[in-house]
């Protein structure tokens, strides 16, 4: 049986009308305000000639304009594909011919990048936000009810062959991920999450499901600056706020005061915290739930518990109600306490496959390719995420997505890319390469590797070697890499 609900956004409007929604810099919206604007640029994208069945690139920054437009996205029932605005041109070109966009919403901000991605999918209508008032409305044929398994949102994530998939992620994957929160969290009355997650994550935009679901004011933030969090903590009275560890690591260091008494907790995702800050932040009044997730699970699937949050420091927790947990071997048998393999889950949160590819479940549950065990007690300990995957300041880095690049310059014969720890992004990544004596200067590579990756990718240093470790089946053996990296005392990358 096909489950339904109402639409989210509209049924919202109608329960709390009144209720503050959310606070942009100096504009605060009711749910009531918020609905009928969304409604507005939803007729905007029915005169646009936006239908149910498109799907909608979105290439945006976080503000209060994007939300209503990913709003107004959900009031006509089309799919948005949310774009990573620090991807190249090229990497979002890729994602916009693999989802089959025929719309981008976008702004001036990211012209230039825009123009060059024109270049690349020539059958796209791009529109620019800011140009809202001049374009035709048309009475938009509004969803008065959605069933859960329609797709709402999709977000791409790169798979270790280093081409990005698109999560089909569907209205009941959100709402279950919503369910599970609270029913794991608890909510108050007067709750008031402060969004500075980028919106394209799905960190980001689970706050703004939350927000219609809980019926829950959310203070959202361009981007993270951690005196004006400190500043809306107080001033709004902030009780959750979502960050990675590096964004944990700058709001610990910037104040010297505790946290006041109605803060309820930080919710962090990312990659796991040192026991350390956990500890400092404890001191400070910081309760710190560790979560983990991914964009396949439409956010967090298993968290720590608020009663467990300092037995258990450095565990990520139980699966949230609706969801399940297992570890198991190789051939797919389950574990026992303590014992480690791959860490996979089950549940309604759990996207159901990625765009335009095969099913990715096997018997409905999702090998994530992390590492780690479950204790006597059942609280899960993450030990490697996706042992090749680097985490670089909450962003995802798959090596096969470099080294595909690296090997495609010229005089480069193979290239191996690993993670090395830093003190400002929790982890960065260097690069080794096998050179046939024509490829260019470290400066030379970097500059190359501007033109394909986002920032955050490109190698922080190129080490030059005479070959690649690799295994019997040709593998690289990166833990190699990364052993020989911890034996050079002098290895820097400030």
């Amino acid at each position: 049986m096909t489950e339904i609900l109402p639409n989210f956004i509209k049924n919202r409007a109608h329960l709390t009308p009144d209720r503050e929604a959310i606070v942009y810099k100096e504009k605060r919206l009711t749910f009531k305000e918020l609905y009928e604007m969304a409604y507005y640029r939803a007729g905007i994208l029915t005169g646009l000639g936006v239908k149910d069945t498109d799907y909608v690139g979105f290439l945006v920054k976080s503000d209060l304009e994007t939300v209503l437009h990913l709003y107004a996205m959900q009031i006509i029932g089309a799919k948005a594909v949310l774009l990573n605005n620090r991807l190249t041109a090229k990497e979002i070109a890729y994602q916009l011919k693999d989802a089959k966009v025929t719309y981008l919403i976008t702004e001036e901000l990211f012209q230039e990048k825009v123009i060059q991605v024109k270049e690349k999918v020539l059958e796209i209508s791009i529109y620019l936000k800011e140009d809202i008032e001049e374009y035709t409305y048309i009475e938009p044929k509004e969803k008065d009810y959605i069933t859960l398994d329609e797709t709402c949102t999709i977000m791409y994530t790169s798979g270790t062959t280093g081409l990005p998939k698109g999560v089909i992620q569907s209205y009941g994957n959100h709402w279950w991920s919503a369910v599970g929160n609270t029913l794991n969290a608890g909510l108050y009355e007067k709750d008031t999450w402060l969004c500075t997650v980028p919106i394209f994550h799905i960190s980001g935009y689970s706050i703004l499901m939350k927000s219609i679901i809980y019926g829950m004011k959310i203070v959202l933030h361009e981007s993270f600056d951690e005196k004006r969090v400190l500043q809306d903590l107080w001033k709004e009275k902030i009780t959750i706020i979502s960050v990675v560890t590096t964004m944990l690591q700058r709001i610990e260091q910037a104040t010297s005061e505790k946290f006041p008494a109605y803060f309820r907790y930080m919710l962090l995702g990312g990659g796991p915290a040192t026991v350390e800050l956990l500890t400092r932040c404890i001191n400070k009044g910081i309760l710190v739930y560790y979560s983990y997730g991914m964009t396949e699970t439409s956010s967090q699937i298993v968290t720590l518990s608020p009663e467990d949050s300092i037995s258990k420091i450095g565990s990520a927790g139980k699966p949230l109600f609706p969801a399940q947990l297992r570890i198991v071997n190789p051939l797919g048998e389950e574990l026992g306490p303590n014992e480690v393999g791959e860490i996979t889950v089950c549940g309604p949160n759990v996207s159901k496959g990625y765009l335009n590819k095969e099913n990715h479940l096997i018997n409905g549950w999702f090998f994530t390719g992390d590492i780690g065990y479950i204790d006597s007690e059942g609280f899960l300990y993450v030990l490697d995420r996706r042992s090749d995957l680097i985490i670089s300041g909450g962003e995802n880095v798959y090596p096969a997505e470099v080294e595909a690049v690296l090997t495609e310059m010229e005089g480069i014969r193979e290239a191996a890319v690993i993670g090395i720890p830093d003190a400002q992004w929790g982890q960065v990544p260097v690069a080794f390469v096998v050179e046939d004596g024509s490829a260019g200067s470290e400066k030379w590579i970097m500059e190359n590797c501007e033109k394909s990756l986002a920032k955050y990718k490109i190698p922080k240093k190129i080490i030059f070697v005479s070959e690649i470790p690799r295994n019997a089946s040709g593998k690289i053996v990166r833990r190699d890499l990364r052993k020989w990296v911890e034996e050079q005392k002098d290895f820097y990358l400030r």
